[in-house]
């Protein structure tokens, strides 16, 4: 008897470790930045993202973003005027992006390297990586700091869920989003600095914590009340 006991013991812990989802806990530093006379002070956000089966929501202050794949959709929500905008994988950026912002962005060029340097941050043993993206307005150079040392498979989250995230926030096209893919496990640290018209801005974003554990209710859904839109307009991108 006490051997049967023991065994379904294991099979429920099993049970419950297999369907726990991956919590991950970030920073993003922002320094102090002014364009064109408005200053705009220094901040940190937390944005918590959590990543299950076929299924990843990352979660901030402002907004929401979540990838389902059996539901092929991706959801980007925006907590201030409580909407959100639904898009079919895989994402036509023309069909939610207003005409004018695509045209003056024009195209999107990126380029993933490898240094062969390594450092730890936090628990995490990292490969270092350089990035430059290069759109008309502006251009992006950081540092990406990866770990293979994560309890998922970071190849799946990489080429399944991470394409849809690029090129939703990112609009970035496919054949930019594979430069990223060079990118082997997890970022737990990017330095980006962006240069626009003479300005730049800093930003750093740091993991803090990565964990499993089931998911709060809700995780994976847009909260309730919420207005659908169906495309963005140029005032949500500002």
């Amino acid at each position: 008897m006490k051997k049967i006991i023991l065994i379904l013991s294991l099979v429920l812990m099993c049970g419950l470790f297999l369907s726990a989802d991956v919590y991950i806990k970030q920073n993003t530093h922002s320094d102090a930045v002014q364009i064109m006379g408005q200053s705009t002070p220094e901040k940190n956000d937390i944005n918590h993202m959590w990543i299950g089966k076929n299924k990843m929501a990352t979660h901030g202050k402002d907004g929401s973003f979540i990838v389902d794949l059996d539901k092929k959709l991706v959801l980007m929500i925006n907590h201030t005027n409580k909407t959100y905008i639904p898009m079919t994988i895989p994402i036509d950026l023309n069909a939610y992006f207003p005409a004018q912002l695509m045209q003056m962005m024009g195209d999107v060029k990126v380029s993933i390297s490898p240094t062969g340097n390594s450092k730890t941050i936090g628990t995490w043993k990292c490969e270092e990586y350089t990035m430059e993206m290069n759109m008309m307005m502006f251009t992006t150079k950081g540092t990406i700091y990866a770990t293979t040392d994560v309890p998922f498979d970071w190849k799946a989250y990489q080429q399944d869920m991470y394409a849809s995230f690029a090129q939703a926030t990112m609009r970035l096209s496919e054949e930019s989003v594979k430069e990223f893919e060079k990118i082997k496990g997890f970022p737990v640290q990017t330095e980006t600095i962006v240069s626009m018209m003479g300005t730049e801005m800093k930003t750093l974003q740091t993991v803090l914590e990565i964990t499993k554990k089931a998911a709060p209710a809700g995780t994976y859904a847009v909260p309730d009340g919420y207005a659908k839109q169906d495309k963005f307009s140029l005032q949500d991108i500002r």
